[in-house]
C-alpha cells in the first residue's frame, strides 16, 4: 500500500479525527514555515514575549517589520491543504482542527470547528486592559504615524512579518493603547508566553472525544503542539502525521507521509 492509499485509508476508517496543523500547512499559500527538513530553525527565532514587553526598541524593530510585512498578508489565500480540511469537516470526519498557525487561513477555507492555538494575527491586544482592535485599523495608525514605511519592500518572512534588516528603527512610532497608554501586541502567543488555559483545556476535551489524530504540516518543535500528541499516544489512540521532514513525534506514529501538505490531501477535495 502506498503512503497516499495508508493516508485515505486512515482518514476513511477514523469518524472522529482530532487534527492539528502547523507552519507546513500554509506554505503553499506563500507564507515561509520557520524550520528545515531536521526540525532545526531557518532564520532568526521570533521574538520572545520577555523581549518584547521590556523593551521599547523590541517593540519598535518587531512592528516596523510588521508594518512592512502586514501589507503582503492581504495576498494570501487558503489553499488546496486548507480546503481539503474544510472539505473533512463537512462531511463530518473531524472533531476539531487545532492550528498552531495564526493567519486565519482555515477559517478563510471554510473550517469552523477551530481552535487559534497561538492566537489570530488579524487582533491586537493592549496588554494591560485587555482591549482588542482589529489589526487592520492598527496597520492604518502605525502607517500615519510612520510615513513612507510601508512603502519599503522586504522578503516575506513567517507570520506577517518582513525581512527588514539594515534599517534605524529608533525613531519608529508605536501606538500606545488609545483607551489606557498600555502596550500593544498582536493576539498571539510569543516564544516564552504561555498558551491560555481555557484553549488548551477544551483541546483536551475534543481530544479525549476524538478516535484517532492527524498532524499536517508541523515538527512539533514547540511543546504547546507535541503535548496533544503525547496524550493521544498514551491513550492509544493512532496517531499520523503528514510532514516533510523529521518531527518530534517521530516514535509516536502509527503512519507517517513523507509529503508535502497540499499533495497529501489532495483526494480528500477531488
Amino acid at each position: 500500500m502506498t503512503e497516499t492509499a495508508a493516508l485515505q485509508e486512515f482518514i476513511h476508517r477514523h469518524e472522529r479525527i482530532f487534527l492539528l496543523t502547523g507552519a507546513g500547512v500554509s506554505t503553499r499559500s506563500g507564507l515561509p514555515d520557520y524550520r528545515d527538513d531536521d526540525g532545526a530553525w531557518k532564520r532568526p527565532q521570533p521574538v520572545t514575549y520577555q523581549a518584547f514587553m521590556k523593551a521599547e526598541a523590541t517593540r519598535q524593530r518587531y512592528w516596523a517589520r510588521s508594518l512592512v510585512g502586514w501589507g503582503q498578508m492581504g495576498e494570501i489565500r487558503p489553499n488546496g491543504a486548507h480546503r481539503a480540511l474544510a472539505r473533512l469537516e463537512a462531511r463530518g470526519g473531524a472533531e476539531v482542527l487545532v492550528t498552531q498557525n495564526v493567519d486565519r487561513l482555515h477559517q478563510a477555507a471554510g473550517s469552523t470547528q477551530v481552535i487559534d492555538l497561538h492566537g489570530r494575527l488579524d487582533l491586537v491586544r493592549c496588554m494591560h486592559c485587555e482591549r482588542r482592535m482589529p489589526r487592520a485599523a492598527f496597520q492604518s495608525d502605525l502607517a500615519t504615524r510612520n510615513p513612507g514605511w510601508a512603502e519599503l519592500v522586504a522578503a516575506r518572512a513567517p507570520d506577517g512579518d518582513a525581512e527588514l534588516e539594515d534599517v534605524d528603527f529608533s525613531r519608529f512610532a508605536v501606538p500606545p493603547c488609545p483607551v489606557c497608554g498600555g502596550i500593544q501586541k498582536p493576539d498571539v502567543v510569543f516564544y516564552g508566553e504561555s498558551v491560555p488555559r481555557h484553549r488548551v483545556e477544551t483541546a483536551f476535551a475534543h481530544l479525549a472525544a476524538a478516535d484517532a489524530m492527524l498532524v499536517i504540516g508541523s515538527s512539533l518543535m514547540v511543546r504547546s503542539g507535541f503535548r496533544f500528541v503525547e496524550a493521544a499516544a498514551a491513550a492509544g489512540k493512532p496517531i499520523a502525521a503528514v510532514n516533510l521532514g523529521k518531527t518530534r513525534g517521530d516514535a509516536l506514529f502509527s503512519l507517517k507521509v513523507e509529503a508535502e501538505s497540499e499533495a497529501a490531501l489532495k483526494f480528500l477535495v477531488e
